[in-house]
């Protein structure tokens, strides 16, 4: 018998079809080691995340960059947080602002673009509060610089006319309030009025009073419930911001109900014009 060596083919095994190999065993199986990432991969894929990152950056500040240009130029967003306006506005209503049409301020200047126009009477204005200017108030421009204005019996009189104003609500029309807050009126008033004394000014009857330049005198269409010029004087011209366009929401705050500005939504008021 003749030994066979290790290395030498067994010519019957040769003749055998080889076993099946378990997938296991094979290199592709699960328990094969996983194949590293290339350098250059890893680079391309680090390169495509950041041109990604880069792109929405960008479309992020070009986008808040022309939200800032549209609301210190065109418009801007505001709420009618009283009902000082009551008639022509109502709480809950939120008001477009045209700042383009009497010149919008360039921020951080303290300058203003050219007007499209000039403030006239009758228009309704936003306005930097002037014993605040902080807060921001909507009022009826009714005195224009060099005006006279005044008031008998909650009836406006303007250079020594007295206006039939349809946008107007009285309230409480047989209640007169006088008080410390009209005082200030007393160094506007005409000459004519100077001379009668003594000046009782009440919120229904005062004046006339002349409007100084650059300066407006505003009331509010609810002229038994408005904080306007009759108490704490004229607008300087530098705190006009604008005039509302339209009314482009409007809901009615309820406090006892939640989501009251989706249920109670005042559906005729979406997008109405305000005059």
């Amino acid at each position: 018998m003749n030994d066979v060596s290790e290395d030498t083919p067994n010519p019957d095994a040769a003749s055998e079809p080889p076993a099946p190999q378990d997938a296991t065993d094979s290199a592709a199986g699960p328990l094969a080691p996983a194949m590293p990432t290339p350098p250059a991969v890893r680079r391309g894929l680090a390169r495509r995340v950041g041109r990604g990152l880069f792109e929405w950056a960008k479309s992020v500040s070009l986008a808040l960059l022309l939200f800032l240009v549209l609301r210190a130029f065109l418009v801007e967003a505001f709420k009618i947080p009283s009902g000082s306006m009551e008639g022509t506005l109502l709480v809950g209503d939120f008001l477009l602002v045209n700042k383009l049409v009497y010149g919008a301020e360039v921020p951080f200047t303290g300058k203003r673009l050219p007007a499209i126009r000039q403030p006239a009477n009758g228009d309704v204005i936003v306005f930097q509060w002037p014993e605040d200017p902080t807060k921001n108030f909507v009022k009826r421009l009714v005195g224009l610089p060099g005006d006279t204005v005044g008031m008998k019996d909650g009836l406006l009189i303007r250079n020594g006319k007295q206006l039939n104003e349809r946008y107007t609500r009285h309230v409480d029309p047989h209640y007169d309030p006088a008080g410390d807050e009209f005082h200030w009126q007393r160094g506007f008033l005409t000459r004519v009025a100077r001379a009668q004394r003594p000046y009782r000014p009440s919120r229904n009857n005062w004046g006339p009073l002349v409007v100084p330049a650059r300066h407006y005198f505003v009331l509010g269409d609810n002229r038994d419930n408005s904080l306007d010029s009759r108490y704490w004087g004229f607008v300087p011209d530098s705190l006009v911001r604008g005039s509302p366009l339209i009314v482009y929401y409007s809901y009615v705050p309820d406090s006892s109900t939640s989501l009251d500005w989706v249920r109670h939504v005042r559906w005729k008021r979406l997008f109405s014009r305000v005059e």
